[in-house]
């Protein structure tokens, strides 16, 4: 009984050269920009913020003396003594205090051991002050992310590669432009609209190719979130919900920015929150017409429409509950407050914060459901540019004798 072999097939097939060459010159251009926009400043700069040395510390000592136990909060300060691990300081060991605040989501407790991100305020190689931050994530939230890419680009190969790449765009364009221009009080709608036409534009071409599956793709999912935008706008208003059902945008409005509608970022935030899903559907759809196109290249656009509609019905049954399971689940802390409550289901339906994500998921698997649709009726016909050939019926012959 002959072994399980891994040969050069596999690998060719696994890596598709054919795809990675014809690809390539893509891949490289969206590399080219994330590396640009790695290196473009926000713009937003907190003055306050002067001198510090961001750095790793170790807690050598807690002092818990001035801290007390009040019901299920900490008030007071524990003192701590650290040693600083990196930066031009390492090695120097320095006092520290953590004042608690009364809140569990902001306080941290240290312990002799922790590890702690620390900011250093110095005049020149003399150290002023000492505040420990919070415990030190940073080289297992790396460590997790490079485990993420490896995972991709080891389970799918070079669409694993062009799956990296888009990730990294997404990140950027998000971090870079989305949420600064928000900030700068640009158009939430129009400059989402905008961000995420790049992103889809990005990720479909990418995956499915510079060809007409990936075009298929692309105007597929731009019209699913073109669609779920003009429902997040009229039902928005409709629902009459504030922004401020978002976390922290009381605080932000505080801290200089009451200028900013942050209703409109709201809505324009509910069909940004669809856009990987609504990509997914585009992309299953099209790459599926392709498939098919492929194996019966006599096939008529309306076929190759119905064999989309086919493959859409079964992708969007599991979409919809995905987008649900998504955002319900942010809000599990809430939801079994009324529960343990025993709040009346009509009383929690009206709330603003659970209307809110009604109107995120509701508009969000509408986008889904008809992505679908469009997807296919938009590739059929891309992708399926021949029509079915005619039958030839042979001509009857007529005995000589009857002429």
């Amino acid at each position: 009984m002959s072994g399980f072999r891994v040969g050069p097939e596999f690998w060719n097939e696994f890596w598709n050269r054919a795809e990675m060459g014809r690809d390539l010159p893509y891949v490289v251009l969206v590399l080219s920009l994330c590396l640009i926009l790695a290196f473009v400043p926000t713009g937003f700069v907190n003055p306050n913020i002067k001198g510090g040395i961001r750095a790793q510390g170790l807690i050598l000592e807690v002092d818990n003396s001035y801290m007390q136990k009040m019901g299920l909060v900490n008030i007071g300060a524990q003192r701590l003594k650290v040693k600083i691990l990196t930066g031009p300081f390492k090695g120097r060991v320095v006092d520290s205090v953590n004042h608690f605040k009364g809140i569990l989501e902001f306080d941290k407790v240290f312990q002799e051991g922790d590890k702690a991100l620390i900011v250093i305020d110095h005049l020149g190689k003399e150290i002023l002050h000492v505040n420990t931050i919070d415990h030190y994530r940073l080289h297992l939230e790396a460590f997790l992310f490079f485990l993420f890419l490896a995972a991709l680009v080891v389970i799918a190969g070079w669409t694993g590669v062009k799956a990296v790449v888009s990730f990294l765009f997404t990140t950027l364009v998000i971090w870079k432009v989305l949420l600064p221009g928000f900030l700068r009080g640009w158009d939430p709608v129009l400059l989402s609209l905008g961000v995420v036409s790049a992103i889809v534009a990005c990720t479909c071409f990418l995956v499915a190719g510079l060809s007409r599956r990936g075009l298929a793709a692309f105007l597929g999912a731009l019209s699913g979130l073109v669609l779920a935008c003009l429902l997040s706008l009229l039902f928005g208003k409709a629902f009459r919900l504030h922004g401020a059902v978002m976390p922290f945008t009381e605080t932000l409005l505080y801290s200089g920015y009451g200028h900013l509608d942050i209703t409109r970022i709201f809505l324009a935030g509910v069909f940004v929150a669809c856009t990987g899903a609504v990509m997914d559907i585009s992309v299953d759809v099209a790459a599926a017409i392709a498939e098919v196109v492929d194996k019966r290249p006599d096939i008529s656009p309306w076929e190759a429409v119905f064999s989309g509609l086919s493959v859409s019905r079964a992708v969007v049954g599991t979409m919809a509950t995905t987008l649900l399971s998504a955002y319900s689940g942010s809000y599990v802390g809430l939801l079994m407050v009324f529960i343990a409550q025993g709040t009346p289901l009509v009383n929690i339906l009206n709330l603003n914060y659970v209307a809110a994500e009604i109107l995120h998921t509701l508009v969000g698997s509408f986008g889904l459901v008809m992505v679908g649709p469009f997807t296919a009726l938009i590739g059929g016909h891309l992708l399926a540019t021949r029509t079915a050939p005619k039958k030839v019926v042979a001509e009857e012959q007529v005995p000589f004798s009857q002429i």
